[in-house]
């Protein structure tokens, strides 16, 4: 019984071991893989120390062009980054919509013939969650010249 129970504890002790190769890099990235950027949205304002969630995000286009979703972590509080995009998003050439301050918050902009929709949520182990939302006006909606 008790060459069972050793055995046991061995294999769920040698289950536990990291090689280098499943070892994280100080930088939150993947041995081998590209370290994602925020260089690309020079449109938008990214708060520091932000940290992109590749599994959430999904974008086309680029530059000043580019559409899609975009979710990133920060290690700051809702409050702080509602009050960061009210600040900052005119700054970037945004104009507010409308806006909802609560446990999520969610807020509108519009810049030129673009769209932007911001969620923020609080995450338990990071301080923030935030799911930027970009899409071009629709053609049915826009405006003749």
């Amino acid at each position: 019984m008790k060459k069972i129970l050793l055995s046991a504890v061995f294999i769920a002790l040698t289950g536990c071991v990291t090689s280098e190769s499943m070892m994280r890099h100080p930088d939150g990235a993947e041995q081998g893989a590209p370290t994602p950027t925020f260089a690309q949205f020079n449109d938008i304002p990214i708060p520091e120390r932000a940290s992109m969630d590749l599994k959430q995000t999904l974008l086309f286009g680029g530059q000043k062009a580019w559409f899609g979703r975009l979710v990133f972590t920060v290690p700051h509080s809702v409050n702080g980054m509602f009050d960061f995009y009210m600040a900052e998003m005119p700054k970037f050439g945004w104009k507010e919509l409308t806006v909802v301050r609560s446990k999520v918050s969610v807020m509108s902009f519009s810049s030129k013939n673009r769209f932007a929709t911001i969620q923020i949520e609080q995450d338990m182990v990071n301080g923030a969650t935030v799911s930027f939302t970009v899409s071009p006006e629709s053609v049915a909606q826009a405006k003749p010249k």
